[in-house]
C-alpha cells in the first residue's frame, strides 16, 4: 500500500473497520463513485489527474474520507492557488488634485512618496505679474494605485514618486 494510514490500505490489511461486504467478499463503501476514479488513480500513480468538469472540492471530500494525506495537501494547495488567482483584481487608480504656487511646486513633487506619481500640471493663474508677491498658481494632479488585499485596499509602498517625462 502506498498510503499506510489510508482507509483502503487498512481495509485490505484486515483491520476492523465499519464496512459491509457482499456475498462475494467485496466491500460496500457508501460514497459517491464519481470521485473515486481520481482517488484510485492517485493511489496507483501518485499523481492527481482530474477531468475539467470534476469538482476539486468533491475529490477533496473523498480524499479526507479515505485519509490520503498527500492527496489532501495537493488538492488544498490547488484550491488555494485557484482562490489566489481569482482574487487578483486589477488595481484601482486614485487621483488627487493639489493646488500650489510656483515656488512650492518643486518641493511638492520631490517630497511625494508612498506610491504617489505625478500625472499632470495645469496652470490656473495668470501669466501676468502685477507685483512681486503675485505668483502663478498650478493644479498638480497625482495618482496612486490601490490593490485589493484580505484586509482591504492597500498600496505598494515606494520611497519616491515617479515623474513621467
Amino acid at each position: 500500500c502506498r498510503e499506510q494510514k489510508s482507509f483502503l490500505c487498512r481495509l485490505c490489511q484486515g483491520e476492523e473497520l465499519k464496512s459491509d461486504q457482499d456475498e462475494t467478499g467485496a466491500y460496500l463503501i457508501d460514497r459517491d463513485p464519481t470521485y473515486f476514479g481520481p482517488i484510485l488513480n492517485f493511489l496507483r500513480h501518485g499523481k492527481l489527474v482530474l477531468d475539467k468538469d470534476m469538482a476539486e472540492e468533491g475529490v477533496l471530500e473523498e480524499a479526507e474520507f479515505y485519509n490520503i494525506g498527500p492527496l489532501i495537501r495537493i488538492i488544498k494547495d490547488r484550491l488555494e492557488e485557484k482562490n489566489y488567482t481569482v482574487t487578483q483584481v486589477p488595481p484601482k487608480h486614485v487621483y488627487r488634485v493639489l493646488q500650489c504656487q510656483e515656488e512650492e511646486l518643486t518641493q511638492m513633487v520631490s517630497t511625494m512618496s508612498d506610491g504617489w506619481r505625478f500625472e499632470q500640471l495645469v496652470n490656473i493663474g495668470s501669466s501676468y505679474n502685477y507685483g512681486n508677491e503675485d505668483q502663478t498658481e498650478f493644479l498638480c494632479v497625482v495618482s496612486k494605485e490601490l490593490y485589493n488585499s484580505p484586509s482591504g485596499l492597500s498600496s505598494e509602498p515606494s520611497h519616491k514618486a515617479k515623474v513621467r517625462p
